[in-house]
This record gives structure tokens, C-alpha cells and sequence, in this order.
């Protein structure tokens, strides 16, 4: 959905993915029956996604990913 999409701003890829948290300038994605997490940086102006990590739901809560 991502690829064939443009969101312009937070407020839009919100409304196209209810599961996205915003963490500080992260995005943070819940997938897989909230078992996991994807954790981006995007760049609105660009449309580019970085993504920083994908973890496992217990390794998110850690927090290792936000150093």
C-alpha cells in the first residue's frame, strides 16, 4: 500500500493505516495480529521510508530500538 500511495503529512497515512503510531519523528507500524513491529522514518517531502527495525512485539517494548 505504501508503493502505490502518497501521503502528504502524517494525518494522511494515519487515516490509511489505523495500526501507525507516531514515536517521537518515527512511525511505528503494528502487523502480523499486533505480533510485531516495523519501525520508520519517512520523509513526506521525498516519499521515501527508512525503515530503522522490524521487531518482535517484546523486543519493541525493550526499547533498544529508540538508542
Amino acid at each position: 500500500m505504501i508503493e502505490k500511495n502518497r501521503f502528504a503529512n502524517w494525518a494522511e497515512l494515519k487515516a490509511a493505516f489505523n495500526s501507525v503510531d507516531k514515536v517521537g519523528d518515527l512511525a511505528v507500524f503494528n502487523f502480523g495480529g499486533n505480533k510485531f513491529r516495523l519501525v520508520a522514518y519517512i520523509r513526506f517531502e521525498k516519499q521515501i521510508v527508512y525503515i530503522k527495525a522490524v521487531l518482535r512485539h517484546g523486543d519493541y517494548d525493550k526499547g533498544a530500538w529508540k538508542k
